[in-house]
Order: C-alpha cells, then structure tokens, then sequence
C-alpha cells in the first residue's frame, strides 16, 4: 500500500498522533520492543499570513554528535518556502517576533520550568548604506565575514541576545550574536560556509547556538497529498530547493534537568507578538502574546479541526483537554478509510474503551464508533495513567542516542528507540511512522507510506545538524 498523509497536514495529523502513541509505551515501557511508532507548513489561516513567525519543524533530542550524548539539541524552523532566488531581500528573522523554546521538567504538563528566548535587531550598515544601494547584499566587495573587513557588503545585517529563564529568574547567556544571512550564491558569498562557522557559538556553561539560514529537511510529495492522497511513485519532494531559517541550541542535559530527578522532557516551540494597545497619540506596547506553537509534527494540520486552527495555536499545550474530541475521533482516519479502503483502528497503547478495536469501517462521517484513547495516550500524555493531557514533544533521556549513521528514518517501527515520538531528529520520516499509527494494524502491517524517503541534501553529524542552504544562483528542485 502506498499512502501519503496531506503535505505537513494530513502527514501532520498522521505524524502526530504516531509521535504520541509510540512515545508514551517508549516512556512507559522503554525495555520492551516497540512495534509501532511530521511538521508544520501554513498550517491555519492566520499564521500563513505571517512566515516570520511561522514554525515549520520543531526537533529535540539528545546529541548524537561524536562527544555530545550529554547534550540536547533543541531546533526551531521558522520561515515555509523560501525560495532561494528570492532577491532582493531574501529572508531574515523578524525583530518583533519573540522566538521559543518552552520545557516542562517535572512532567506536570505545563512548559514553565525552563524558557529559551531568541530577540532579534536589524542592523542597515555598510556599503549599502554608504553608497544608497538597492541591495541588501552585494559582491562590492564579496562577502567573506559577518564582521570586520570582509562584511562590507552585508547591508543588512541581524543580531540576537538569548535569554534563559528559569524559577523566574532572567539570565542573558549571550548579546550582539549575528545572524547567518540567506545565501544570495557564489559571487556574493564565495565561503557560505565560513559565515556559518562564524556564525555558530560556543557559549559559557557548554551551551552551543545557531541562527540562520538552512535547507528545508522535512520531504514529502506534498502536491500529490493535497490532491486528494493522489500519490505517485516516483514521488517528488515538493519541499527540494527550498530554504527555511533555523535556530539551533545545543545545552547540557543537567541545565534542562536540574535538580528534578527527572529523567523525561516535554517541550515545545513558540512565537510570539506584542499586544498593543493605543493611549492618545502614544502607542504602548504590551505583553507577548503566542501566535504559534509545535511540539509534535502535524497535530494542527490534520488532527484540529479547520474552525479552531488559529484558536489552538494561542493555546498552551496543558489546555489541549479543549481539543480532545479531535484525537478521540480523528477525520485523518476516516479519510483514510475512505481513499484507500482499508479500515483503520486502534494500536495496542489505549485502554479498554479504545475503539475502533479489532480494525473496523466507520459506522458514520461523524465516527461515532470512534474512541481512539491509544492517539490521546500517546500525543498527550507522559504515561497512560495520567490525567493531565499536555501536547508536548517529550524525551526519555535514558535512551541513548543513535549515530547519524546507524539511524532509522522509520525509528521505533524498524528498531531505532532514539527517534520520534522519542524527541525528534531531523532524519525521522515522520509522515510514513504516523501515517502507520494512525491508520492502525492494516497499515502497519503494509508498511503504508509516502515514496518520498529521505531530504534532497545529506544531514550533517554535526552541530546545528540541518544541511546547508540552497545558494540563489545555484538552487534547483528535483523532479522524477
């Protein structure tokens, strides 16, 4: 059977509810075998308005780095399809977007305990400036440094202060970072690389940090899967030659642990504006307000229903119990059910109530005979005795980390424990393992998926872990 779930939407739905239901026996019960394990593109009406603060890809997991298993990576994407020809401009972060990273320590539910934030300042300078330029980057000449000589032609030009918070107490770990620019191509950058390497810290305290621009690593036939589950094989990556912007953090696990004990993480990403309000002829600035969030990949694609997608995105996760008839009843089943003609049904992770159990054809377009308690224990819970539902991303740090090399893109379904729900790497294909989950024994047992199965560039081993970007000049889209 060959099945793709829509683009990061029905793949998202799919990705989701796999992620959780894996991840809560992998929790549960991380010595036994596991049998059975997506992102987030314009995914509701009002973030695809609004790139710079829409989040892609959300990854966390431990660093399979040579030398870094005590580490944990934690990655946010912000910025669908950037096409890397896209000049004059290009893409930057957005200054007053207030970017995320949210962790939940002591297995509550509620993401407080330990915050991450990301500001950003735009700087015009340089050539540009000097000679009334067009452009915001220019060969006059070539840029060769995010500094100094050499940077002349890095008119615009971002930095970045990182704040911790933690037990209320704010912490600036590092101010005035600069920002890897968009890779305008060869003669304007002859050593991308070289402004990566400048642009990739090591802080005090073992902390590592990234931003800037990187490729796209999500992969699915994304055409095809909006095209009512039209797939074909070959596949295309609709998603080959295109750019994102990343933020990638590397800290010690015993930062995010700290005295808890614990030794399972929640967490997730989120972007934020400012609430303004306006007093005479003074506009005053308020509170951040979150217009985003992930944790685990394409729960708000294809699991929340089209009415509450923007609603859900300025919720926090410890309210998800808001939005459990979705998971109870998943449409991304039923759809399915009715494209492929193979009944979904629930996996062994529910309890008692789960149904449709053994595999049954829904009864109605309403899914009446639906109670899908394994996708709710999964994506919503660090163990199944729990009562508090939280959608968080969540880690077993027991697990150690699987090399680059040696992982499996179909994780716990062909073995590797070390990848989603388990965290996320960049390499897990989350389409086929929550495709496989939500569709139940039948498409775990055809090894239903997409035909799309690895990301047009090789992943690095290494830290910020995401490929390079495509270069303006030189970028291409693969095609069959």
């Amino acid at each position: 059977m060959t099945l793709i779930t829509r683009r990061r939407g029905v793949a998202a739905a799919v990705l989701a509810i796999a992620a959780a239901t894996v991840l809560a026996t992998l929790l549960s019960r991380a010595s036994a075998p596991q049998s059975a394990a997506a992102a987030s593109h314009r995914e509701a009406p009002l973030i695809s308005l609004d790139p710079e603060a829409d989040i892609t890809d959300f990854f966390m997991f431990r660093s399979y780095e040579p030398g870094q298993s005590d580490k944990v990576d934690l990655i946010m994407d912000v910025i669908p399809g950037e096409e890397p020809s896209s000049g004059p401009n290009y893409f930057n972060f957005d200054p007053s977007v207030l970017y995320t990273f949210n962790v939940d320590n002591d297995r509550d539910g509620v993401a407080d305990d330990i915050r991450f934030e990301l500001s950003f300042k735009n700087q015009l300078r340089g050539d540009t400036t000097a000679l009334g330029l067009p452009l915001a980057y220019t060969a006059i000449p070539p840029i060769t440094h995010l500094d100094g000589p050499g940077s002349e032609g890095l008119g615009v030009r971002q930095t970045y202060t990182l704040t911790m918070v933690k037990n209320k107490k704010r912490t600036i770990l590092a101010d005035g970072l600069f920002a890897v620019p968009s890779n305008v191509g060869p003669r304007t950058m002859p050593n991308y690389q070289q402004l990566v390497d400048e642009g990739t810290y090591s802080l005090d305290g073992g902390i590592r940090i990234f931003a800037g621009q990187r490729d796209d690593p999500f992969y699915i036939d994304l055409g095809a899967v909006f095209d009512t589950l039209n797939l074909r094989s070959p596949a295309t990556d609709m998603l080959s030659g295109f750019n994102v912007h990343t933020i990638a953090l590397q800290v010690p696990s015993t930062l995010l642990t700290g005295d808890t004990g614990t030794t399972t993480l929640g967490a997730y990403a989120s972007t934020s504006r400012q609430k303004i309000s306006v007093q005479g002829k003074d506009a005053d600035k308020g509170k951040w307000v979150q217009v985003q969030r992930l944790a685990n990949p394409l729960v708000n694609e294809v699991v929340i229903g089209l009415q509450d997608k923007d609603r859900w995105n300025a919720t926090d996760p410890e309210d998800e119990s808001k939005f459990l008839p979705y998971y109870l009843k998943p449409r991304l089943a039923l759809a399915m059910q009715l494209v492929f003609g193979a009944n979904t049904g629930c996996t062994p992770f529910g309890d008692a109530t789960c149904s449709p159990s053994p595999p049954a054809a829904a009864a109605d377009p309403a899914l009446s005979n639906f109670n899908r308690t394994d996708l709710v224990n999964v994506l919503l819970k660090y163990q199944a005795t729990d009562t508090k539902l939280s959608e968080l991303l969540r880690l077993n740090l027991n697990v150690p980390p699987t090399p680059l090399a040696s992982q499996q893109r179909l994780t716990v379904l062909a073995g590797d424990n070390a990848g989603w729900p388990n965290g996320r790497r960049p390499i897990d294909d989350v389409t086929d393992v929550a495709v496989q989950v939500v569709g139940g024994p039948n498409y775990i047992a055809s090894g239903a998926g997409d035909n799309v199965n690895a990301n047009d560039k090789a992943l690095p081993g290494a830290f910020p872990f995401i490929a390079s970007p495509w270069d303006g000049r030189g970028r291409f889209h693969i095609n069959p």
